[in-house]
């Protein structure tokens, strides 16, 4: 399988994930909250939350094995591959300890002296907040094994894994509902069950398809190796923990100033913006293994080359699906939610348009994760991410509307994607204009067709569930456009074989 032909299998295998545990989650979720009631649906949520709050230290891990492993794999060092790996699990078995510790000496405080909990049911939210917390444990302990997979562009097991994570999860919701036993223990013991499950499918598979996996011993521990994937790991934490921050940092900042209402539309607007990043999600996670490999052989050329791909492709996909959701948004909340809360509507249209910003320039993280040193970036490009904050806080003090202080989100994300350039010119010595040739003017005629045909169709048809006619018809115009604006002379060869190939083979 040629690497172009590896990346549209990884990026299809994502696409088809992300749909079907979309779909089981929602109907799991609608068991779950019928099975447990509001009261103990709202303890877990709640204990399980504060926990969860954690998982972006599990995604920075994840990033920074698969970074070390896919270089050394370009290198073609097979000793380097196996010693990162071994002591990528001592790395993660010692942090994974650390956190459940440090959440379990919690456990009592929090939960009797902090969360807002009915008495009666505070001992069963303990044993909830244990359970949560071995389950964050195992996820740790997990991340090196998919890292393996990710480095060696495995993802349709890993996809397959996620789909049977889905269903096992809703064959737990229908067992909720024939259990007459405290039915949240149950639930939350059922949920480190399927987290077991998952880390032993990984680990057995990976042991036994690829020999770096290992059960590491502390004879292999390597200080200046640990002290590489501590220190990317670290700067990688500090990334994502700004992203946390910010996002959360609206929702305290929203409630300060108008109260828990207007928080249910940011948290639905949030969930709204997180349910289409599957989109560019997809693409990252199906491009990045080769782009940091090409940096291992010392290809820079085809690495930022993958990096042009790679952001004008996930902001086009994802701009695809956003434009038709943004200009139908109204339509779909009401045909989503019984009830809309105010502001809805402008709060999800703002973060999609913040979102589709950040994907612009989306590859050049990436380059800068092969490169390697990620201080500098990370120190500018996500410490920026926090202006958002101010910005808004200025707003509303200034007595400005509540929707305009939020559109400092889009701006920030805007002149933050931007900024990816001149940080990562430093490091990789980028041509900036080839960048902007190949990435920004080729996805503007196809925006411009999807933002004229969703204008129209808003502007002038009235009938029934107008945006699944306003999603079809952007697409069907955007294609050729795509075609013709788009694709390169390389990407276009590449598709014309490809059909004749698969034409020759059905013949």
């Amino acid at each position: 399988m040629t690497s172009q032909q590896r990346i549209l299998v990884n990026t299809l295998a994502q696409y088809t994930r992300t749909i079907l545990n979309v779909c089981l989650a929602l109907y799991s979720t609608r068991i779950i909250l019928h099975a447990l009631g509001q009261t103990d649906y709202g303890i877990y949520m709640l204990v399980a939350g504060v926990v969860s709050m954690l998982s972006f230290v599990t995604n920075a891990l994840v990033t920074t094995t698969q970074r070390y492993l896919s270089f050394y794999q370009g290198k073609g060092d097979t000793a380097q591959v196996y010693s990162i790996f071994s002591n990528s699990m001592l790395l993660h078995i010692a942090i994974g300890l650390a956190v459940f510790l440090i959440l379990a000496l919690s456990d009592w405080p929090l939960v009797y002296h902090v969360l807002n909990i009915e008495p009666e049911r505070m001992f069963t939210a303990a044993i909830v907040f244990v359970l949560a917390s071995l389950m964050l444990f195992f996820s740790i302990i997990i991340a090196p094994f998919r890292a393996l997979l990710f480095s060696h562009e495995n993802i349709v097991y890993i996809s397959l894994i996620d789909v049977f994570d889905g269903i096992l999860k809703l064959l737990c919701a229908f067992l909720l509902l024939h259990l007459t036993s405290d039915r949240l223990i149950a639930y939350s013991v059922s949920m480190l069950g399927i987290q077991v499950f998952n880390l032993f499918a990984l680990a057995v598979y990976a042991a036994v398809k690829y020999e770096e996996c290992h059960l590491p011993k502390l004879s292999e521990f390597d200080k200046s190796c640990v002290r590489s994937l501590a220190s990317f790991a670290g700067w990688s934490v500090y990334g994502s923990g700004c992203v946390v921050a910010r996002n959360q940092g609206i929702a305290v900042i929203l409630n300060l100033f108008f109260g828990t209402v207007i928080n249910a539309a940011y948290g639905l607007a949030m969930q709204v913006a997180g349910a289409v990043m599957f989109v560019s999600a997809s693409i990252v996670n199906a491009v990045n293994p080769q782009l940091m490999k090409a940096e291992g052989e010392g290809n820079r050329k085809r690495m930022i080359r993958l990096a042009e791909y790679e952001s004008k492709y996930s902001f086009l996909f994802l701009a695809l699906l956003s434009l038709p959701l943004i200009f139908e948004m109204d339509a779909l909340l009401n045909w989503w939610l019984t009830e809309v809360p105010e502001y809805t509507v402008e709060f999800c249209q703002i973060v999609l348009l913040a979102t589709l910003c950040d994907q612009l320039t989306i590859g050049l993280t990436a380059v800068n994760q092969a490169i390697g040193d990620i201080k500098h970036f990370t120190v500018w490009f996500y410490s920026a991410k926090l202006l958002t904050l101010i910005g808004i806080v200025v707003c509303l003090l200034l007595g400005t509307n509540v929707t305009i202080a939020l559109c400092s989100y889009i701006l920030v994300e805007l002149l933050d994607s931007f900024l990816r350039i001149p940080l990562v010119k430093r490091k990789a010595d980028i041509d900036v204009l080839q960048f902007c040739r190949n990435v920004f003017l080729r996805v503007i005629m196809p925006v411009v067709v999807v933002v004229a045909v969703c204008w129209s169709c808003v502007t002038f048809v009235s009938v029934p569930y107008r945006f699944l006619l306003t999603l079809l018809l952007s697409l069907i115009a955007a294609v050729p456009v795509i075609w013709l604006t788009t694709f390169d002379s390389m990407e276009k060869q590449y598709i014309k074989n490809y059909i004749t190939l698969r034409h020759a083979r059905v013949g």
